[in-house]
């Protein structure tokens, strides 16, 4: 017997009807190159969905189209998400940060139409257009007075293209399974696999995050996600604010600028901020440096790679900002797990609190965990085994975009990250399978060993790499960049280790670095520091 409910089907297009009834008054700030403090509501920018919708119309775009875009964080690429999707269309977002090969095979293999592109990245744009033979049509995210000069044949402005154009738009019908965004991981291996999102998995990602054991904000809130919209849907902030009514800070192109993010989040009154370590690190370093203080901030969300012990208890302990970990994947659209404290965290001590709360926290409901070991058999939650996590729900991609191949196994998807689970569902991953290291036939935490090293107070970002060694197989290096001003020698830095880590963990050796290398999404690439070192050696 079925039940007797209306089939209301969860889309995008259902979101942006209720934001519109609910929190159309709502502010959007925006940070952009032609003003930097430009001020909308979602009921203005849904208006202008509208508009969008029928100049995409206009130029021939039909359901399943791929549009692409390249661009910041602000009010033009919200609309982006919300008009391509809910005309039926696929907004594909792009990671300009990413090698120009990369680019262009992403491109050519979504065979997306349009290309919508910032206007600081225009030089990019006039070096890879010709590279990209399915795109129609270029928009460059501009007034048409701002317009710059330019190479690429035909680029029209983003406000000319939608001028005239009506602020209302026959939104159809679309089933809730229909795909309605795609984002490509750049890997470190092979070329990027596009993960293609659905109106219902976006819809049920949005509804977890907006829980209180999650984001936890709510109509109330100002919120910066410092996290770029080309990325894993912004973590699904630019869905799940809307959705509660909270404001929006969109820090455009000066997401990574510490004293830009310090000044929005005051003069803003932001209350919770998301982004990967990097960037909470180099602006607790500038609060320090200049004696400033996140005057209303209440929450910082820390994902992308683990949290260090001593970022999250500086900004606890100085600045009274209670720091969410929380850890996920672009095939997880991204959520897939957010550290809150439970009932029985009430009754431990500090240090039992804080070592929780380092973990990467608990899966909401419609992520499943499980743990196996090298044969696929499953392993204890009980805090103490550790083996391959893997993962299936109803926000986890089960395949790759035009790929043959499935990404899962027995139905779960493998992360590649290597974790345990405490009894009451506290998963903290240990490393990535390809980051450990095994030294003696013993495995050593590449994690926990740049935890210890990042508690230094010299030290201002450390990575450990597997180095090849003649009796025990692989020996942990330490490669470390100090904080401005800061000295310390190897071997002072080295017996910091002691009585941290088992004696065997410590690393044989420290190499001193200005600067380490950084993927395209603001994580330590320890590829390029492999192959650095290798060569060094």
């Amino acid at each position: 017997m079925k039940g007797l409910m209306m089939d209301y089907p969860l889309t995008v297009t259902s979101l942006m009807r209720h934001v519109a009834a609910q929190h159309g008054a709502s502010e959007v700030y925006s940070l952009t190159v032609e003003n930097p403090a430009h001020r909308t509501t979602y009921a203005e920018i849904f208006r202008r969905c509208a508009r969008l919708a029928n100049a995409l119309r206009r130029l021939g775009m039909k359901e399943g189209d791929r549009v692409a875009t390249m661009a910041w964080n602000d009010y033009r690429h919200m609309e982006l998400y919300y008009g391509i999707s809910c005309m039926g269309g696929v907004l594909h977002t792009i990671n300009p940060r990413l090698f120009p090969e990369q680019l262009q095979y992403i491109v050519n293999h979504a065979e997306d139409r349009f290309l919508f592109s910032d206007p600081l990245l225009l030089p990019l744009l006039e070096k890879l257009h010709a590279d990209f033979p399915t795109v129609e049509a270029h928009v460059l995210l501009s007034s048409k007075q701002a317009m710059p000069e330019s190479s690429v044949p035909n680029l029209i402005s983003y406000e000319e293209l939608i001028e005239g154009e009506s602020d209302s738009f026959d939104w159809p019908a679309l089933d809730e399974n229909t795909a309605s965004s795609m984002c490509y991981t750049s890997g470190t291996t092979g070329n990027p696999k596009g993960v293609l999102y659905s109106h219902r998995s976006t819809i049920l990602h949005t509804y977890a995050s907006g829980l209180s054991d999650a984001i936890n904000i709510n109509s109330t809130d100002s919120v910066l996600p410092v996290v770029p919209m080309f990325h894993a849907n912004s973590w699904g902030v630019v869905y799940c604010a809307p959705m509660v009514g909270a404001r929006l800070v969109l820090p455009g192109p000066k997401a990574g600028d510490p004293e830009a993010l310090v000044a929005m989040m005051n003069s803003e009154r932001v209350t919770t901020a998301l982004g990967v370590p990097t960037v909470w690190l180099g602006l607790l370093n500038y609060l320090e440096a200049t004696g400033q203080h996140l005057e209303t901030v209440r929450d910082l969300v820390v994902g992308g790679a683990a949290c260090p012990r001593s970022m999250m208890v500086d900004f606890e302990e100085r600045h009274g900002i209670h720091v969410i970990h929380a850890w996920g994947m672009t095939e997880m659209s991204p959520l897939g797990s957010v550290n809150a404290p439970t009932a029985s965290t009430g009754g431990m001590d500090a240090e039992a609190k804080l070592h929780q709360q380092l973990s990467q926290g608990r899966a909401p409901y419609g992520v499943e965990m499980r743990l196996v070991d090298d044969d696929g058999g499953e392993l204890p939650r009980d805090g103490k085994a550790v083996g391959r996590l893997q993962v299936r729900g109803s926000w986890v991609a089960h395949g790759y975009y035009r790929a043959e191949e499935s990404a899962l196994e027995d139905g779960w998807f493998d992360t590649g990250d290597v974790a345990s689970i405490d009894p009451e569902g506290f998963m903290r991953i240990t490393d990535r399978t390809k980051d450990l290291i095994k030294s003696g036939g013993e495995w050593i935490s590449s994690i926990e060993l740049e935890d210890v090293a990042m508690a230094h107070p010299a030290v201002a970002e450390a990575a450990v790499i597997a180095m090849p060694h003649a009796k025990w197989s692989e020996r942990p290096l330490l490669i470390v960049c100090l904080k401005e001003d800061a000295a310390v020698d190897a071997d002072t830095l080295l017996a910091w280790f002691e009585g941290k880590v088992a004696k065997w963990w410590i690393p044989d050796a420290v190499e001193f670095t200005d600067e380490l290398p950084h993927t395209a999404t603001g994580k330590v690439s320890k590829l390029k520091l492999r192959e650095q070192f290798a060569a060094a050696g």
